[in-house]
C-alpha cells in the first residue's frame, strides 16, 4: 500500500475515532455540564503549558486571534481561567486555568479514561504498549510536519 492510500485509510479512521469521542461525550458532570471539544481542548494545554497569551494560543494551535478571543471569554465566564500578569514579566496578560477548571477537567479526563480504558481492557499489554508508541509517534510526527509541538511529560513519565 502507498502513502496516498495509507493516508485515505487513516483519515477514515480518524474521522470514526473522533466520532466516536464525541458521542461518548460525558453527560451530567457537574458544574453545567460536560466541556466542549474547544474547551476541553484549552484548558489541556494551559494544565501542560501553564499560563498562555492570545499570541501564545495562536502560535499553539495556528488558528486566528479572534477564535481565542472567544474562546477564552467563554472560558472566563465560566470561571474556568483567569487572566494574570505574565510570569516572566511580559506585558501581555496571559491566561491561567483555575482551581475550577483544573477540577473539571480532571473530571471529564476520567469518564474519557475511564471509557478508552474499557475498550483497551482485554488487549494484552504489549498490543497496549505498541498502539500508545503508534500513536505517539504519528502524533511526533505531525508536530513535526506543522512545526507545533505539544508539551509532553518527561520521557519514561506518562
Amino acid at each position: 500500500m502507498d502513502a496516498r492510500e495509507a493516508g485515505e485509510r487513516i483519515e477514515r479512521e480518524l474521522l470514526i475515532l473522533t466520532r466516536n469521542r464525541e458521542t461518548s461525550t460525558p453527560r451530567g458532570v457537574r458544574g453545567g455540564g460536560a466541556l466542549d471539544r474547544s474547551a476541553y481542548v484549552l484548558l489541556s494545554r494551559l494544565e501542560a503549558q501553564g499560563p498562555m497569551s492570545i499570541p501564545d494560543f495562536v502560535d499553539a494551535f495556528g488558528f486566528a486571534p479572534s477564535t481565542f478571543t472567544r474562546q477564552t471569554s467563554a472560558l472566563l465566564r465560566d470561571g474556568l481561567v483567569e487572566r494574570t500578569l505574565d510570569p516572566e514579566g511580559g506585558v501581555a496578560r496571559k491566561f491561567r486555568i483555575t482551581d475550577e477548571g483544573l477540577a473539571r477537567l480532571a473530571e471529564q479526563r476520567e469518564v474519557f479514561v475511564d471509557g478508552i480504558s474499557g475498550v483497551i481492557a482485554d488487549w494484552p499489554a504489549e498490543r497496549r504498549e505498541r498502539f500508545i508508541a503508534d500513536l505517539r509517534q504519528f502524533n511526533t510526527d505531525v508536530e513535526r510536519v506543522s512545526g507545533r509541538s505539544w508539551p509532553r511529560p518527561m520521557a519514561g513519565d506518562r
